[in-house]
């Protein structure tokens, strides 16, 4: 195999989550007296941790600030807000038929370890990768250390390591850890925004991306 381990991001790559995510920033900002940001504005910093998604939308907010919004954007996803937030139809199977074949998954992810266990209870998938990595546990996308932190623990190197994600942040992430990445058009970041990153390809929806590794599996 040209590649021994597979590391995903999370919401837009593997869980359609996006909505939800949206109007938890909206809902953190209105507490706080803030205008919410428009969706779009939203939809940006999905896959950044939550104190730098702050940041990009509030540039003038202080460690208080952030602090508060990060509070209070929690209590909403984890407790007010009843979106659901399903995987993409596929993820399961997908998951299952690369570990069938021997390749080392992991998780690369803007939630937060708590965020991050939450949605494995929901989903039950916790089982299916061998180590994963928050934006509370290391420096937040598009900084390579979480990358570069899976692959140690794994022992595997950027060649053989390949980042599936939906936004440039995920692209960027990789090319600093010196992996590949592959993007996939279906999540947050819009297809020529990813492209502009020169991943290996830009796929459409899962089955794509599985017929994608069936192909690169072989070389």
């Amino acid at each position: 195999m040209r590649f021994r381990l597979i590391v995903f991001d999370w919401d837009g790559t593997l869980m359609d989550s996006e909505a939800k995510i949206v109007a938890c920033i909206q809902a953190a900002f209105a507490d706080l007296g803030k205008p919410p940001p428009g969706r779009e504005a939203a939809r940006n910093v999905i896959g950044l941790g939550i104190a730098d998604a702050t940041a990009e939308i509030w540039p003038e907010a202080d460690a208080a600030d952030k602090s508060r919004i990060a509070e209070r954007y929690r209590f909403h996803y984890r407790i007010a807000n009843r979106l659901p937030s399903p995987l993409f139809p596929g993820a399961q199977e997908l998951l299952d038929w690369l570990l069938e074949r021997g390749f080392l998954l992991a998780v690369a992810t803007g939630k937060s370890r708590r965020g991050l266990d939450l949605v494995f209870d929901e989903t039950g998938l916790a089982d299916r990768f061998h180590t994963t990595r928050c934006a509370d546990e290391s420096h937040s996308k598009p900084h390579p250390e979480m990358l570069l932190q899976i692959m140690d623990e794994l022992g595997v190197d950027g060649a053989r390591t390949l980042m599936i994600g939906d936004t440039e942040y995920d692209m960027r992430m990789a090319r600093g850890a010196g992996t590949d990445a592959l993007a996939v058009g279906y999540g947050v970041h819009e297809r020529e925004r990813l492209l502009a990153q020169r991943p290996l390809d830009c796929l459409g929806s899962l089955p794509e991306l599985r017929s994608w590794l069936e192909r690169v599996e072989v070389i």
